[in-house]
């Protein structure tokens, strides 16, 4: 368990740390759009979105889904231009902990992380 306990402190540390990057760099007009993260311990499901309003369009978009899933971290969605995995890395993260979940199976084994 101690395992899964450190890489769900690297989760939300890195997650944190975006949120704290982005939001004040949301410009004036769209201060009704806000980043939100979501932490679920039991599932080991970790969100971090936008939400709000940009004018008038509703803006519900995901930004990064990561799931702790057989002692790895996958990154299910990554929508950032660094990428979260490179974050997860500096908060103590191993790559072969780190499964690129976006990417198909085939091209998992030629990336730097966990080819599972």
């Amino acid at each position: 368990m101690e395992k899964i306990d450190a890489l769900r402190e690297a989760v939300k540390k890195s997650l944190l740390e975006w949120k704290e990057f982005l939001t004040p760099r949301i410009e004036p007009e769209d201060q009704k759009l806000e980043p939100k993260i979501v932490f679920d311990d039991e599932n080991n499901s970790y969100l971090l979105l936008f939400s709000g309003w940009k004018g008038n369009q509703r803006i519900h978009s995901l930004l990064i889904h990561i799931e702790i899933t057989g002692n790895k971290i996958w990154i299910q969605e990554d929508n950032t231009e660094e990428g979260v995995a490179a974050d997860l890395e500096k908060n103590g993260v191993a790559k072969n902990d780190i499964v690129l979940g976006f990417q198909p199976p085939n091209l998992r084994p030629f990336t730097e992380y966990a080819p599972i």
